[in-house]
């Protein structure tokens, strides 16, 4: 199949040129998150004023866990055959800022914005390395692009966290 392809060698000039390009987008990259300790210094910070302030902004628009690489949330369900001899189960996409995401048999769980985001970043940043052993941010920073309303994880983590390491 390459040798189909009209490929040429790559010059030193194409080389020189894709490694600017590489260190100028390195360089623009000024978001960070708090580098240690996120679980412990999330957990220790549940009732930092900052949740609020965030959860007066943030619509549950469900933007952010969209598009995100990581975000696996989902609902099951049952769909009923018209004669009612059988069902079919399925597996549908959902999002954790969906208040029906934590519905357990008569109340939500997680009945306002609040709680849902704090645990969508709690989870996100912090317990995601108990059970995957790496983050749940890949860095990517599709949320901060998607949000109307421009709420940046790394801005809040690293508020909430007490750190000022952020652009």
């Amino acid at each position: 199949m390459l040798t189909l392809l009209p490929l040429q060698e790559v010059t030193e000039a194409q080389q020189s040129a894709a490694k600017r390009q590489h260190n100028t987008a390195i360089e623009v990259q000024k978001r960070s998150l708090p580098s240690r300790h996120l679980k412990e210094t999330l957990f220790a910070n549940l009732e930092h004023p900052r949740w609020q302030e965030v959860a007066k902004r943030c619509l549950s628009c469900t933007n952010c866990t969209s598009v995100c690489p990581t975000c696996f949330c989902h609902s099951e369900g049952e769909m009923p055959s018209l004669d009612g001899h059988t069902s079919e189960h399925y597996r549908q996409w959902d999002s954790c800022f969906t208040a029906g995401h934590s519905y357990m048999h008569s109340f939500v769980l997680r009945d306002s914005t609040l709680l849902r985001y704090r645990q969508w970043l709690t989870h996100k940043l912090g317990t995601w390395h108990e059970q995957y052993g790496r983050s749940g941010c890949v860095g990517c920073g599709r949320c901060i692009t998607w949000c109307p309303v421009g709420i940046d994880i790394t801005e809040e983590a690293n508020v909430i966290c007490g750190e000022s390491n952020h652009a």
